[in-house]
């Protein structure tokens, strides 16, 4: 009877506790500090500290920053987390809870959004829990416990996953409203795009609103001959983006012609670029015009102009300056008519810096530079590029792949695509290659894409995880193609309809996201 007198003397405080934060949810539901109360409220009256909410985002890759409690104030708001980093980005993909005793001992703690004392690191503990809706994540609750609360951790855990419970509908509308925003935002870009008489290239996949500003700054520059400069990463697309300029302008009858200044030495690109006269130099066995000449008349395209050589970039200057060139070993001058687009994937700002590139030949690239963004920040791109280049490779190896399973458009939203688009293309090849039944599958892709180091997804470690992934695959796969009736899709996988409906509600398969249409009729389509 001790024993039990005591648990109830336990609870009664953590109950009381409890209480006030539900008061709170009474009085604020629904008002934008509702979240920001609750925290503050569960700081002094649990003795916590550093009380965080972390949202998905829209694309469900990341999570992002949303509100915290009042004792010790964020360092930024702008601080995301991508599913299966860190421990929060492991709460996010595993939907499990997390206990760190110390924060010392995990070395998985990123610690972004609040600063903490060195002495603190071995002083307090961490929790993290997810805040879901029914099977699906939609935000997590974090904490930190300090050693001497009056809560052990694991109670201060059972309180947290309870107030993630009381809470996780307001945050599902608080993504929803989120979400709604960025469609109106991306809407009104389109409509403003097409009032303007802005159509998107033809050459170009992607219908973000980073890329719709990429093909409004193509409209404005591409029917004059202004020098533009090209920026981004590597495998971005920014020859495409010169391309999409050239062939927009009115020049585009003339020649459109390429140089990567990367791929020569020094001495191949002066030739390259200008030409040489017969003798000009050993094995100059006869004249040969260079690029410049061969584009009069259209357009230049010098790639990774941040690698051209020091000792050559005064000549090119001359050539953007004063529109005119001299052959190597000739006093000749030549007029160049040509357009000049440059590209780069370099810090050209450093290498001014550090006297490895001219000012004045910046300045004159510089003229109206466009950013091309890479593949992680328009991620509402990745399945308009996948399908082109699904069509594409289909076509190649003479295949009939008829679309790409949820499990492979997964795992291709939560990499984070170092290559971009050029890896992007080069898996889906891959994929394509692989695929068997008309279906590319997430075991189609390749290893790189489900490395969990890499990918910054938390993989299934487990047997039992793992049947659960290819389980849930392969009846998603097998109601998509019998229209959602779970009878055909019990017949064609072998088992029973009860059996269909046990694993649909287990493995947390939306069924009526799938199938709107199917969830107000009888019969063997409910799931």
């Amino acid at each position: 009877m001790a024993v039990v007198e005591n648990r109830r003397e336990d609870c009664v405080p953590q109950l009381g506790r409890l209480h006030v934060i539900a008061k709170l949810l009474s009085v604020h539901f629904g008002q934008g500090k509702l979240l920001q109360e609750v925290l503050t409220g569960m700081e002094r009256e649990l003795g916590l500290r550093r009380c965080t909410i972390m949202l998905l985002s829209p694309s469900g890759a990341e999570l992002v920053f949303e509100a915290s409690g009042e004792t010790v104030p964020p360092v930024g708001e702008g601080v995301s987390y991508r599913r299966g980093e860190g421990v929060t980005g492991r709460v996010l993909a595993t939907g499990e809870p997390a206990l760190v005793r110390r924060i010392v001992e995990e070395p998985e703690f990123r610690g972004r959004i609040h600063r903490r004392g060195s002495d603190e690191h071995h002083t307090t503990g961490f929790i993290c829990v997810p805040i879901a809706v029914g099977a699906t994540v939609v935000g997590t609750l974090a904490a930190d416990v300090p050693h001497d609360a009056a809560l052990c951790i694991e109670d201060a855990s059972h309180i947290l996953s309870i107030v993630s419970c009381m809470i996780a509908h307001d945050v599902q509308l608080r993504r929803e409203a989120r979400l709604r925003c960025q469609q109106l935002e991306e809407e009104n870009l389109r409509l403003r795009g097409e009032l303007g008489g802005i159509e998107r290239p033809g050459n170009l996949k992607g219908n973000s609103r980073a890329m719709r500003e990429v093909f409004q700054r193509i409209h404005h520059v591409a029917r004059t001959d202004t020098t533009v400069l090209i920026r981004g990463e590597s495998g971005t697309g920014k020859e495409l983006v010169a391309s999409a300029i050239h062939y927009a302008s009115r020049r585009v009858r003339g020649p459109f012609v390429k140089v990567n200044c990367a791929a020569l030495n020094e001495n191949l690109l002066e030739s390259e670029l200008f030409g040489h006269e017969k003798g000009a130099f050993t094995g100059a066995m006869y004249t040969r015009i260079g690029r410049i000449e061969e584009a009069g008349g259209g357009t230049l395209f010098l790639d990774e102009i941040g690698d051209f050589p020091p000792s050559l970039q005064v000549k090119l200057l001359r050539v953007l300056q004063e529109r005119e060139y001299q052959r190597v070993g000739s006093n000749k001058t030549f007029a160049a008519d040509i357009r000049i687009l440059a590209a780069t994937n370099r810090d050209l700002e450093a290498a001014m810096a550090e006297g490895q590139f001219r000012q004045d030949l910046f300045y004159r690239i510089n003229v109206f530079a466009i950013h091309v963004p890479p593949l992680r920040e328009r991620r509402d791109d990745i399945m308009p590029l996948a399908d082109h280049f699904v069509v594409k490779y289909a076509e190649k190896q003479g295949k009939e792949v008829r679309r790409i399973s949820t499990s492979a458009i997964n795992v291709m939203y939560a990499y984070h695509w170092p290559g971009n688009v050029r890896e992007l293309e080069n898996c889906i090849e891959h994929a394509v290659l692989m695929s068997r039944d008309g279906v590319i599958h997430a075991y189609d892709l390749p290893p790189t894409l489900q490395m969990p180091e890499r990918a910054g997804v938390a993989s299934p470690e487990t047997l039992k995880a793992r049947v659960g992934l290819l389980e849930r695959d392969m009846i998603t796969d097998s109601l998509k193609r019998n229209r959602g009736s779970v009878g055909l899709a019990a017949r064609e996988l072998g088992i029973t309809e009860r059996m269909i409906r046990y694993k649909i509600k287990k493995l947390g398969i939306d069924y009526h996201r799938l199938f709107p249409k199917e969830t107000s009729r009888g019969g063997t389509r409910r799931p």
